[in-house]
């Protein structure tokens, strides 16, 4: 839960809870998720003092016939546990609504996501919202080539002494720590995957499934990662993808084997997933009836398959026997399936069958993905594929195609299910999940999230200067990588609107955009919010990834809204009440498609949510809007459980009077104050 500072008032008492996420994570340790993970598995292995009893869990396995615990091994690296603290630590920074884009009429209603910021705090505040809630994860990580880019972004907000302190650590320890800080070592690369993935794994369904793209550079050192994260026992397997079908001329080629393989480990959750192996061609379905898309297939070609073996696979289809010595593929049921449906029918003397979207699952998929393969495609697919959308610009080296993903998405998902890429880049999985919708009539939902990577960077005179592999995005016109992402998928969903006119009108196009952008104060107490708020101490509040600064604005973005930031904008026209909302609501455990109406106490505008909650962010409450609230409560006018306050568009007086009055209620309202 993400709070700058909160106070409770219950019962006429000020308890002060230091509840503010900074001093939470500084008594975070490298055991306290796994602990809190046994606290909600294992409950009845602690004592009242909140101790783990080993013991009792021992004698447990020994009673259930287990002699000894099993035997192993483990990873280890440098930054082991300050990765394993991370995993703990809740999130510091703020969510910011892009009102613009969100208020248009496409993603007024979607249900897809787009997150810019880093996705470690991203992965932090989705553990209140969507713990146990995802389906599918895919992610392309950075494979630590040393030249991907990838160096450890961390930069060890404690002092020498309290990271001594809290991981027990000498000189020589805290030195190879440190040594670990923008550097792309194998140690800085695991640092960097461990609480991404530990948190990715708390996000997914008791049936969930994750799929992972690597290269050899870390093949291994990832899989006994997830070994240690997921257990060895929900391994699935590794898909080997020829992923290059060009051999290279750089110096190392020629003494070397080509390195034209990628794997993806494919790993579930708790092994209790209906998990679909099964291969679906990419067809394209280029006919269409009254019942939907279809292709025509003469069942001579299907029965062709292999030699005679199975007597009750050699029957007539409409008087047509098989082929001497052969049978048919499709068995008695199938047949039926198709006649009974009246996609079974005869032509030139020869059965036909159509087939549609979902008929075609049958041959396992094999651990091989070959470029030969038309529905998978190569990283140069891909990179075309992109091209195509930016008019011919390589705005993005290294992309995964769309079949390739289409394929996983297939394979670990039914169609109403959710997906998750936090490391999306291009948005190839937007683009895949879209698509596959279309294809067979889904209402899969995506979350993206990626940094917001400049495509430049500043000289000496401060002017924007494109970066090696940027320059093509940069001349385009985008200086965030972020900003091409979400285009890609704009471009995306033009291309299927006019591939598929025949979608339903409420197929989803659209996402809404959130900021995860960290803040430079511990409390927001720090700034001056009168009315003459200092711009300098405010600029200094959002340290915006975006290329977009904060920036002042004398429209109110909403009108119905009066509140001391109204005018300021951060990044995409949200007003600090946006933001201030959107991050109580987020670590309230609301959805970001939770239902938000707006009420009127006396002329003073509250957000309401999930009919028991009520928000008070703006300033100047006064006694006439207390009196207008109780008497909604009183007279049932509303239901409310909780009432939120923000402490600092109330004086004392007013929220002591609220307080009071509250108590005079035949029915129990929580009141919380927050800062």
């Amino acid at each position: 839960m993400f709070y700058f500072y909160l106070k409770v008032i219950v019962g006429g008492k000020n308890l002060n809870m230091l509840d503010d996420n900074k001093k939470y994570n500084e008594k975070i340790y490298p055991n306290s998720a796994k602990i809190e993970e046994l606290k909600s598995k294992l409950p009845e292995y602690f004592t009242k003092d909140n101790n783990f009893d080993l013991l009792k869990l021992q004698d447990d396995l020994r009673e259930n016939n287990i002699n000894e615990l099993t035997s192993g091994y483990q990873l280890d690296f440098i930054g082991k546990d300050y990765a394993k603290k991370q995993s703990g630590e809740r999130p510091t920074t703020v969510i910011v609504p892009d009102i613009e884009n969100n208020n248009k009429k496409v993603n007024e209603t979607s249900k897809n996501l787009f997150f810019t910021g880093d996705n470690l705090e991203i992965l932090r505040h989705l553990q209140a919202n969507y713990s146990n809630e995802i389906d599918f994860i895919y992610i392309d990580p950075p494979y630590n080539t040393g030249t991907d880019g990838f160096v450890y972004p961390d930069s060890f907000e404690y002092s020498d002494k309290q990271l001594k302190d809290i991981f027990g650590l000498d000189e020589d320890g805290l030195r190879r720590l440190k040594s670990i800080q923008g550097k792309s070592t194998h140690s800085a690369w695991l640092a960097f995957m461990y609480p991404r993935l530990y948190l990715a794994k708390q996000l997914l369904k008791e049936t969930g499934v994750i799929f992972i793209s690597i290269d050899d550079n870390e093949q291994e050192n990832l899989k006994i990662l997830m070994d240690m994260i997921f257990g060895e026992g929900n391994f699935v397997g590794n898909i080997a993808w020829e992923s290059k079908t060009k051999s290279q001329n750089t110096k190392d080629a020629y003494d070397k084997l080509q390195p034209r393989v990628e794997h993806i480990f494919v790993y579930e959750k708790l092994n209790h997933r209906r998990f679909n192996l099964e291969i679906q061609e990419s067809i394209e379905y280029n006919e269409t009836d009254d019942r939907g898309k279809y292709r025509e297939k003469l069942i001579e070609e299907m029965s062709l398959i292999g030699e005679r073996g199975r007597e009750s696979m050699v029957f007539p289809i409409e008087g047509i026997m098989p082929g001497e010595g052969k049978q048919w593929k499709l068995g008695k049921d199938s047949i039926k399936k198709y006649k009974d449906r009246y996609d079974l029918y005869i032509k030139n003397g020869k059965p036909y069958v159509k087939m549609r979207p979902g008929d075609e699952r049958a041959e396992k998929t094999k651990p091989f993905w070959a470029f030969f393969d038309k529905t998978i495609g190569t990283a140069e697919s891909g990179k075309k594929e992109v091209k195509k959308y930016f008019n011919n610009q390589a705005v993005f080296d290294t992309v995964k195609p769309v079949k390739l993903i289409k394929q996983l998405i297939m394979h670990g998902t039914q169609k109403d299910d959710v997906i998750l890429d936090f490391f999306s880049g291009s948005s190839t999985t937007a683009d895949a999940v879209m698509q596959l919708n279309a294809e067979d009539g889904g209402s899969r939902r995506y979350i993206m999230a990626t940094l917001p990577e400049p495509t430049y960077t500043l000289n000496q005179n401060g002017e924007k200067v494109p970066t090696k592999g940027g320059k093509p995005a940069f001349n385009a016109g985008y200086y965030t990588i972020d900003e091409i992402s979400r285009e890609r998928i704009l471009l995306a969903a033009d291309k299927i609107k006019k591939e598929n006119k025949g979608l339903d009108s409420d197929f989803d196009f659209g996402f809404k955009h959130y900021r995860f952008v960290p803040t430079t104060f511990d409390k927001l107490e720090d700034l001056d919010f009168s009315n003459n708020i200092q711009l300098d101490l405010f600029d200094n509040l959002i340290s915006s990834f975006s290329a977009k600064s904060l920036t002042r604005s004398h429209k109110n973005t909403n009108p119905h809204l009066d509140f001391p930031w109204h005018g300021y904008n951060l990044g995409d026209s949200a007003s600090g009440y946006d933001t201030i909302l959107q991050t109580w609501l987020v670590s309230d455990g609301y959805k970001f498609d939770v239902d938000v109406r707006y009420i009127n106490f006396d002329d003073h505008h509250a957000a309401f949510v999930d009919e028991t909650r009520v928000y008070l962010i703006n300033e100047n409450w006064s006694t006439e809007n207390t009196k207008a609230l109780i008497n909604s409560i009183g007279n049932n006018e509303i239901s409310i459980q909780t009432i939120v306050v923000y402490g600092y568009s109330f004086s004392f007086e007013a929220l002591r009077e609220l307080e009071i009055a509250l108590q005079q209620l035949d029915k129990r309202v929580n009141l919380i104050v927050r800062y």
